[in-house]
């Protein structure tokens, strides 16, 4: 990590507050957390957006859970897609959906609710609009706040990812998929060819 871990001893009050709350609700200070505790308030709504995200909103747990990956993914976060991508199959989310978003291909569903949600969130975030007939099937299935609490999440684990990747917090370049080796700041494409 790019940033010192805080100790204890080291955090002001309002530090080892958050750190309690944090540690009490998600079992330990860890993960992107490390990085927030130096900005207290950041730390407390980043907290607060991201345990919505997470356990609080509408959705069901396993499309919470597929937001958490599809983002990690688009962002290359490799920490947030290791915590998550057991949870996202135990969830539901099927396995062979897994695979295509780690490869970057195009996944698909049986159920139909599920389809056009991920279909919503893919364009969200690959394309940054939504056309007119996926944003109406999702709407079908999840209504006006279905569709805010999924934006609301995607924009969470995209705050996420990018926090992870800036402060280069627990790198795991080894796991799959295969993310880029960040230690060179160099980007392998598919064809080989290095993007600096």
């Amino acid at each position: 990590m790019r940033l010192p871990v805080l100790d204890e001893e080291e955090m002001d009050a309002r530090q080892k507050e958050l750190a309690a709350r944090i540690a009490g609700r998600r079992g330990a200070v860890r993960g992107p957390f490390r990085v927030w505790l130096h900005s207290p308030e950041m730390c407390e709504r980043a907290e607060s957006l991201g345990a919505f995200a997470r356990f609080d909103c509408d959705l069901p747990e396993h499309l919470r859970e597929l937001t958490l990956l599809m983002a990690a993914r688009n962002w290359d976060a490799q920490y947030s897609w290791n915590a998550h991508v057991r949870k996202a199959v135990e969830a539901g989310i099927p396995e062979t959906a897994v695979q295509a978003i780690a490869e970057r291909r195009e996944a698909t569903f049986d159920c139909a609710a599920d389809q056009a949600f991920y279909q919503f969130c893919r364009e969200v975030l690959e394309e940054h609009f939504v056309c007119d007939p996926t944003f109406t099937a999702a709407l079908g299935h999840f209504g006006p706040k279905g569709l805010v609490d999924a934006i609301g999440a995607l924009g969470n684990f995209t705050m996420l990812g990018m926090c992870l990747n800036t402060f280069q917090v627990d790198l795991q370049p080894d796991k799959e998929p295969p993310f880029p080796d960040v230690r060179g700041y160099a980007r392998v494409t598919p064809d080989g060819d290095d993007r600096p």
